[in-house]
Parts: structure tokens; sequence; C-alpha cells
């Protein structure tokens, strides 16, 4: 048993499960502050019933994502104490960042959002909920600077020597805005948005194939599609303009993206393939000749950055970069079709009467998931052998003390309880629903009442 790739296994795994939860919350906070500023607005009854509906499901997110999020934090030191010993000064600034900024934040207002219904005035209800939406956001943002700083180092000098040296900010700021990390947050954050959204999409439809709720459900989806049509385009957007960042300073990794070998050549980009890393080619693909290229200089002639100018030691495992790369985009078009589709239907005023789309609009809550854990994949992946772009091996940062059964032990475990964690979380998000706004009755017939 190799001790390198078990902890990778081990990290990736808990990383991974614990992803699920908060682009959840970062989105569903987004459609609370809309959803109530228009009952602020309107003093319409409906908005407040579906604010709180949908209230339960972020609290149910929020506790679920704190439960997981906590144990990477102890990773750092049982299974990567190298890293951290090289690495603290800098990426302990972030994440200590986080913890003040943005978690107090968040969690300080949480109980106002959650309990604070009937104990504080609209208005007052309406800040925390924006603080508790604000805290979410905070936490993204200085979680992505701490790992785009592993990607595009910057702000930083290298004290000590050997095994004794480390990494220490000389310029604070210039670490927060390095040059990869504006870019990369506006793309998690909109694969956030899009979680978030289609997960308000995937409910509301299933309430309206089923007849239920039918105002809620039609008033949530009208809010959600607007949400998730303008993430989608806004991924696609980030998505190209982070791409160019990865070309100037980790030309390796965009090499990978497209399985791109010959250097000193024109990039084709391929709609899909398989990587034969051996004979440095892509097999079974279909490509467009130069669109790499196109999309890098403008210019379909001018040369990209191959893999044969790196050493095979310094590349990235290309097949699992090239397959997760290109599985992500291909969900994000099929997101920007489904969430325009929907938007059309809409206009036309036949969407509440398109069950195929509905139907489309009940799965399609796995979309974001599925790409923002395969954009993860590719852009993690892609950075080895480095744990710090240029700078610290990923070997290098294992601790000394921890044995490969130890990490085994370790993860059978962790694989255990999260399993039961992930039923947990899919039974109460399934009564949730299954007992539905208000708790009885459909909406529309409350909505009626009160009217």
């Amino acid at each position: 048993m190799d001790l390198l790739l078990l902890s990778r296994i081990q990290f990736a795994l808990t990383i991974a499960f614990h992803y699920i939860y908060p682009p959840l919350s970062i989105g569903l906070g987004v459609i609370l502050v809309i959803m109530e500023a228009l009952y602020l607005v309107t003093k319409k009854p409906l908005y407040l019933t579906m604010a709180k509906f949908w209230a339960k499901i972020f609290g149910l997110t929020f506790a679920i994502g704190v439960a997981t999020g906590v144990i990477m934090e102890f990773e750092f030191g049982t299974n990567w104490a190298a890293y951290s010993r090289y690495v603290g000064d800098v990426f302990g600034s972030a994440l200590a960042s986080e913890g003040i900024f943005a978690f107090f934040l968040e969690s300080g207002f949480l109980a106002l959002l959650l309990f604070g219904w009937d104990k504080i005035s609209r208005p007052m209800h309406f800040f925390a909920t924006l603080m508790v939406c604000l805290g979410a956001h905070f936490s993204a943002i200085w979680i992505v600077v701490a790992n785009s700083w592993m990607q595009t180092p910057s702000g930083y000098h290298i004290v000590g020597e050997g095994m004794k040296a480390r990494a220490e900010i000389v310029d604070f700021w210039a670490m927060v805005f390095n040059p990869s990390s504006m870019e990369r947050l506006t793309h998690v954050l909109m694969g956030c948005w899009q979680a978030g959204a289609f997960l308000v999409l995937s409910i509301s439809a299933y309430y309206l194939l089923k007849k239920q709720h039918l105002d809620f459900a039609q008033s949530s989806m009208k809010i959600a599609l607007g949400l998730a049509l303008a993430a989608s385009i806004g991924q696609l957007m980030s998505g190209h303009r982070g791409a160019l960042v990865v070309h100037q300073y980790q030309p390796a990794k965009l090499a990978a993206f497209e399985g791109h070998f010959p250097t000193g050549q024109p990039a084709d980009m391929y709609l899909f393939g398989w990587v034969n890393e051996k004979e440095e080619k892509v097999q079974f693909g279909v490509r467009i000749p130069g669109m790499l290229s196109f999309l890098v200089h403008g210019d379909p002639q001018k040369a990209v950055t191959g893999l044969q100018a790196f050493a095979k030691e310094d590349r990235p495992p290309v097949n699992i970069v090239f397959q997760t790369y290109h599985a992500m985009i291909a969900i994000g078009l099929f997101l920007i079709f489904l969430s325009s589709a929907g938007c059309l239907l809409l206009w036309r005023n036949t969407l509440f009467e398109s069950p195929w789309i509905l139907r489309l609009f009940v799965w399609s809550v796995l979309g974001p998931q599925i790409a923002n854990l395969f954009g993860w994949m590719s852009a993690e992946v892609g950075r080895q052998p480095w744990i710090v772009y240029g700078l610290l091996r990923t070997s290098e940062g294992l601790s000394r003390n921890v044995t490969a059964h130890m990490v085994l032990t370790s993860l059978i475990l962790f694989s255990i309880i999260y399993s039961l964690l992930f039923m947990l979380f899919i039974y109460l998000l399934n009564k949730k629903i299954k007992t539905g706004p208000g708790g009885h009755g459909s909406i529309s017939e409350e909505g009626r009442h009160r009217a």
C-alpha cells in the first residue's frame, strides 16, 4: 500500500463529500435574500412561505457541511504535517480569515435566520439573512484564496533551508490577489449559485409534476430559473478567463486539459477522446483544429506549450485530467441549454405544462454537483506532482510518522461515517420535501384563503 496514494485518496474523499453542501448553502443563501426582499417589497404571504421553506433546506445543508468540514483541518496536521509546516504562515492566515470574517458572521446570524421569524422585525430578519448569505460567500472567498495560492503562489519568501524551509508572507494582499484567485473565485461562486438554483428547480419541478403546492412551486421556479441561467452563462465566461490564467501560470495543466503533447505547435480542441499517455496522443477523439490556440491567443496558428516541454516526472496524470475537464464542460453546456430552454418556455407561458422539461429539472440537481466535483478534480490533479506549484511536491508534504495502515483504517472509517451522514441527509431532505411548505395543504389554496 502506497502512503502517498492513500493519503491523497483520503483527502479527496473527505473534501469531495464535504463539497456537496457548501455550494448548496451559498446558492440557497442568494435565493433566500431574493425571496425575502420580494416579501418586504410586495408584502405577499407567498414569498414569506417560500423563504421559510427554503430556509429549512438551507439549515440542513449548513449543519451537514459544518460537520464534514471540520475533519479536513485535522487532516492537514495528521496526514500533511510537512506541508502544514512549510505553508502554515500563508495557508493558516487565509483559514484564520475564513473563521473570523466568514464562519463567525454566518453562524452568528444563522439562529436569527432559522428561529427569528416571529421574534424580530421583518427588516431585521432580512438583514440577518443577508449577513448569513454574505458570510457563506466570505467563506468561499478565503478558501479559494488559500487554494489559489497553492496554484499560483505570490506575496511570499522562503526562509530557512532544507527541512526547516518554510514560506512566509511578505505582502498579504499580494497573497490574497494572487494571479489566479479572482478568476477562480468567480468560477467557484457561479458553480455554487448553480447548485442552489438547480436544487430549487428540482424540488419545484417535482411539486409541479405531482400537482402539489402549485403557486409555491411556480414562484420558486421563476426565481431559481433566472439565477440558474445567469450563473450558467457566468460559469462559461469565468471558465474561459480562468483557462487563460492557467495557460500563463500552469501550462502543463492546460496541456493536460486538452491532451496536447507536442510543444511549439498550434493546439486543437477535443470534444472528447481517450488519452494514450504512453504514445502521447489522443485516441478516438473528435477535435476542432487550432481551436485551443484560437481561444488562448486569438490566432489558430499560434503555438501552445505542450506536455513534451516538461519532464515526465513533472507532468500531471493526463487522462484523468482530460476526462474530468471535458465532462465538466459538457455538463456546463447542458445546464446552459436547460436553463435557456426553461426561460424560453416561461416566456411563452408553457413551462409549467411541459412535463418533459420538468422531469429534466427534477434530475438537474445532479448536474452542478457532478460538474463542481469534476472541476475540482481537473484543477487539483492537474496541479500534480506539486502540492504548491513549483515549490513543494506532493510527496514532500506527507507526515513522517503516519503509516499506510493508519491511513487505510481511517479511510475505511471515514467512508462508513460519510455514507451514514449522506443517508441521513437524503432522509431528512426527503422528509422536508414530502412535508412541503407550511407542512400541510397547497400553497395555492393557502394563498387564495389569505387573499
